[in-house]
Order: C-alpha cells, then structure tokens, then sequence
C-alpha cells in the first residue's frame, strides 16, 4: 500500500521542484541560527543565495559525525530549546553520542514518514505490531511506535530483552508484524524453538529489520525460520531516526529514500567526488524538513548505492541498495577490504552453519590474522574431530576464494557467541593501531 500516492508517486521533475525549494529554505536557517553552518559557509566563500541549483549542492563542505561531537550537546540545534519536545542520542560504542533534537512539527513528520515506511513494509491499519526495537534514547523503537499510531495499527512496545516473555505475548496477543533488529529476530526465532513455539503457527505476515547490515541470505534464513516476508529498513539518528528509507514488500529490490525531506548522494569516501547512479560509495544526506537539528551532506559512513528507475510498486523516488557496510567497521586485513556482511554471505551459504558468528582481528608479528568464530548446530559439533575440521576448511576456502583474505575458522557449539538484543556485535578488534 502506497499511504501519500501525492508525494511517494511524484514525476521526478515535480519532486526536484519541490526539493530545491525546500533546500534553500533549510540552507537559509542553518546559516542564520546555526554558528558551525554560518562558519563553514564562510570558510568555503558561499553563502546559501549561491547554492541556485541541486547540483550546487556539491559546493557545499560535508559534515561529519566529529563536528556533532565537537558541538556537544545542543551546539547543532537550530532552534531554542524550548522549542525541542524531545531528545534522542546515538547508540555509539566511543566517544561522546551524537545527541539529535525534535520539534513538535519534527515528530509529526517522523511519524508520517514512519508510517509510509511500515505500509511499504506490508502494514496496513488493520494490523498488530510487535515492536521489539528498543525504547529510550536509541530512536527505533519510538520510531517504529508513532509511525504504527499515525498509521492506525495496534502497536506492542514490548522493546528488546525478555526474549521468553516476547515468545508468549507472540502466542497469546497474535501480532501480524514484526519489527526489530534482524539479529534479534532470529534470536526470537531460537528461543521459540527451545519452548517449542514454532513460528508457523504464529499470525506473523511481515518482518521489518533494521539497524544493522544484513545479507541477502540473512533475509532467506529469517524468512525460512519466522515464516513470514522480511523487509529492510534504513535509517539513523542523525538523519531522523528509521525511516528515512525502506524496501516496498512487493519488489525488495532497493530501498525508497523519502526524497521529499532527504538529498541523497553517493561520494567516493576517500575524495568526497560524488560518483553517478549505480557507483558504489559513501551515502551522504542533507535534510530538507528537519526544524530542529537539520543536517548538510551529513557522511553517513554507509557503503551503497543510488538506484534512480521507478519500482513496480509505482513508487517514484530514489532507491538506495542494501547497505553492504561501513567505511568505520571496514575491516583491511593484509590490504583487502573486508565486511561482516560478506563473510555473512559465505557462512549462509553452507549447510549445519548457525546464523551467529564473530569476526576477531589480531596482529601477530606484524602481520593482521582474522578468525571467524561460527556457530553450529548440536549434531554437527557432537561429530568426529576430523568432520569439524573438514568443515572448518570448507569455509575457510570458500572465503578465500569470494574475499581474497585468509581466515581462521573455528566452529564452536551452539550458544558460545554472545547473544545481542540490539545490534550484534560482529568484530572484536584486537589489534592496537
């Protein structure tokens, strides 16, 4: 279901009409109320009067997660605080969090936004949400909750944890759509299995997953296990919070960015040139709706990339690909480029290998060694020496082979790798650089 047939089936024209408009407009606050905007404005010999074009965009300098710090707390908000209604901060793991502002208007627009995002998800008025993201600062699970009321859905806020209590209230309350982290929906999955729930005689039509990188085959494995269709989601706190772009059920081939409050471009992360359509590189967002705390070409560290052909779901706005991982958890092992997500799509490729895994990096004379922890399945690990390590060497080949960088694999027994109710923790690097 398409909710704003207005905005989200725009002609492009139309759209970019509208867009540059509201481009300037932003341009024009940040300049007049926000001190960093003003300064780096300055520094770079423009003013906002000279960007008359989106393609002008691009003379614009970016802005980087270390300039939110550097203006901790409120030094980017655009607005006094008694016209913020709500904070949130980002679920960074060092430093300070990138805290992020709301307007009244701001949460308005997030939920319509939300709520285009789970009817494209499959969501209809008629459904029960089971929103197993987390509440509080990290914005998901408020996120996902006001875009279900302003859709008209019932919505659960059970949030993360107490995984064995959200089994039972799947059970008893029978909600239709599922929303939380991918790793932790198949960790649903799991404990369901163990009180011998099965998820085929759950109500679930629709999953929507986000906050972290997922595989193509990661999709395949939930929707074997939780019986239902999985979509990705796409969003971060420093943008808006989810929402910002989502796969339409019907396709789920790419990712429909809101281009009525969100520029995307696609940069080569270490020249900052903005790469044509179908390049893959850094995502960079400029907010355009945003009253509170916008953003200019703010580098996402998301690796994609810019799909601009309409979808069969009649949806005329920009796609993004799936986000196949970040320029900061890039990992470069003996001078190869290496994501979690592609050692993912190696392991879902073989059979009696668990959907849980860890990446460690060390340094050892020298020189970076990669070991991949893999979990397996109580009859495969229960097997002979000689099979594991067969099969420890199957998987090492076979990432040699997609990666082009030797691994370490060390299989271990079930329930070994640390179990995440938010975003799962792939990489211990242990390597001082």
């Amino acid at each position: 279901m398409i909710l704003d047939i207005g905005f989200e089936t725009m002609p492009r024209e139309d759209l970019e009409e509208i867009v540059l408009r509201r481009l300037k407009a932003t341009l024009d606050r940040v300049y007049a109320n926000v001190p960093f905007y003003r300064k780096k404005f300055e520094e770079s010999g423009i003013t906002p009067n000279d960007i008359k074009s989106l393609e002008d965009l691009k003379r614009i300098p970016f802005t980087t997660k270390a300039d939110l710090r550097d203006n901790y707390p409120f030094g980017m908000f655009a607005v006094p605080m008694d016209n913020v209604v709500r904070i949130h901060a980002s679920s960074g793991t060092t430093g300070k969090p990138t805290v992020v502002g709301y307007t009244a208007r701001d949460i308005n627009t997030w939920a319509e936004l939300m709520a285009r995002s789970l009817a494209a998800g499959g969501a209809t008025r008629g459904d029960m949400i089971h929103n197993a993201y987390g509440y509080g600062l990290f914005t998901g699970g408020l996120g996902i909750h006001y875009g279900a009321e302003k859709l008209g859905a019932s919505v659960i806020p059970v949030s993360g944890g107490n995984t064995k209590r959200q089994v039972v209230i799947m059970t008893d309350f029978g909600p239709t759509i599922l929303t939380a982290t991918p790793s932790y929906a198949l960790h649903l999955a799991e404990v369901a299995e163990e009180v011998g729930v099965s998820f085929e005689n759950l109500k679930f039509k629709f999953g929507i997953f986000g906050a972290e990188p997922w595989s193509e085959k990661m999709r395949e494995e939930i929707e074997r296990k939780l019986n239902l269709t999985a979509v990705d989601i796409y969003g971060l706190s420093e943008v808006m919070g989810p929402g910002v772009a989502i796969e339409c059920h019907e396709a789920k081939k790419g990712l429909h960015i809101f281009e009525d409050h969100f520029i995307p471009e696609i940069i080569d992360p270490a020249t900052g040139e903005v790469l044509p359509y179908g390049e893959t590189g850094e995502l960079v967002f400029t907010t355009i709706t945003k009253e509170a705390f916008p953003v200019i070409r703010y580098r996402t560290r998301d690796i994609t990339s810019l799909n601009p052909e309409p979808c069969i779901c009649g949806r005329t706005h920009m796609r993004m690909n799936r986000v196949s991982g970040r320029t900061d958890d890039m990992l470069i092992i003996r001078g190869v480029n290496v994501f979690p997500s592609q050692i993912e799509s190696v392991l879902m490729e073989m059979d009696e290998v668990e959907p849980y895994y860890q990446l460690v990096v060390d340094r050892k004379d020298n020189l970076d060694t990669l070991t991949v922890l893999v979990e397996v399945g109580e009859r495969l690990f229960s097997d002979e020496v000689r099979h594991l390590q067969e099969r420890e060497r199957k998987i090492s080949k076979n990432i040699k082979d997609y990666l082009g960088v030797s691994a370490k694999v060390k299989l271990v027994e079930p329930k070994v790798i640390a179990r995440s109710e938010g975003k799962a923790v792939r990489v211990i690097d242990n390597r001082k650089i």
